[in-house]
Formats: structure tokens, C-alpha cells, sequence
């Protein structure tokens, strides 16, 4: 099932730089990895579908890890 608010969320979707010195990204998610896009800022939402955009070109694919 997917995650209604952001308190349901106990993971982190996580986007990796694919170069030393670059950003990553990394959004609330399920343990499945979705995101609930409806619950995210303005802002967050942007990075979540520019960190998409450039998975392989500036990001790597993500991954579903716990939150700290």
C-alpha cells in the first residue's frame, strides 16, 4: 500500500551522485519505494522528478534505504 502522509513513510528513496563533489537527492518512500508525490513541497516535488530525469546521467538508480 502506498504511504498517504509523510509520517507513514519509513524509508528514504535514495539518489546518488554519480561523480565525487555532486549532490544527492532523497525523498520519504514505503519500503516499496513509492513516494507520496502529493504530500511533497512544491520544491521537493521538482528535485523528486528531476532526480528521475537524470538517473544514469548524473544520479544513480535508487535505492530503498531506512530513515535515521
Amino acid at each position: 500500500m502506498k504511504p498517504q502522509t509523510l509520517q507513514e513513510c519509513r524509508y528514504e528513496l535514495c539518489f546518488a551522485p554519480l561523480r565525487r563533489g555532486s549532490c544527492g537527492y532523497s525523498f520519504p518512500c514505503d519500503v516499496a519505494g513509492h513516494v507520496p508525490l502529493d504530500c511533497l513541497a512544491p520544491r521537493a516535488l521538482a528535485n523528486y522528478l528531476f532526480a528521475r530525469a537524470v538517473v544514469g546521467r548524473e544520479l544513480l538508480a535508487p535505492t530503498v534505504e531506512p530513515r535515521a
